[in-house]
């Protein structure tokens, strides 16, 4: 056998071994991303959860009489916002997650508003329609939580997936780019101050 058939078939073996293990690196990022949309249509339908349950809430609060109507409205508005960012998993940058989760944060910071404000009508926060809507609100706000940890999870598969040799020559060559995911809040890492 000459020098250059040897050589040609070294090379075809190394091809044939590469593109054997590039299926299996492709298939893999493949299913990473999989998990990733799987995660991030599950974060957005705990999100579309709470923001259903806005309406009956301010329905609720609005049958009890004098409410404050600008505190209503603002939460109106926050749940218009935040329910108009339409992400799909291409558009997952760190900028395109910042300004969806900049909108969710005015709403929940609004909720958080209405709630301070109903403080201030005991006979509101008796009513039973009220009780079962600020369980299920407390219900949405841990399954929002637990959804956002899952889809970190999986963002962080994928992303360990195209930026790891060899996996990221593949990604490159298909396009396959890191996604973004959530980050906490400025300051979280400060504890907050209780006085007496």
């Amino acid at each position: 056998m000459s020098n250059g058939l040897k050589i040609g078939l070294v090379i075809l073996v190394l091809i044939l071994a590469f593109a054997g293990c590039g299926g299996c690196g492709y298939n893999s990022i493949v299913n990473s991303e999989l998990g990733v949309d799987e995660a991030w249509a599950n974060v957005e339908t705990q999100y579309q959860r709470r923001a259903d349950l806005i309406p009956n809430l301010v329905a609720t609060i609005k049958g009890s009489g004098e409410f404050e109507q600008s505190t209503l409205n603002g939460v109106i508005e926050a749940r218009s916002k935040a329910t108009s960012i339409n992400l799909t998993t291409n558009d997952l940058t760190p900028e395109n997650l910042a300004k969806f989760e900049a909108a969710q944060a005015e709403l929940s910071s609004s909720l958080s508003r209405l709630l301070v404000t109903v403080e201030r009508y005991p006979d509101l926060k008796t009513t039973k329609a009220y009780q079962d809507l600020m369980v299920t609100l407390e219900g949405s706000e841990n399954r929002i939580t637990k959804a956002r940890e899952d889809f970190n999870g999986a963002v962080k598969n994928y992303n360990s997936n195209v930026r790891t040799f060899p996996k990221n020559l593949l990604a490159g060559i298909f396009g396959f780019q890191p996604k973004g995911s959530f980050q906490a809040k400025e300051g979280a890492e400060n504890v907050p101050e209780v006085t007496f």
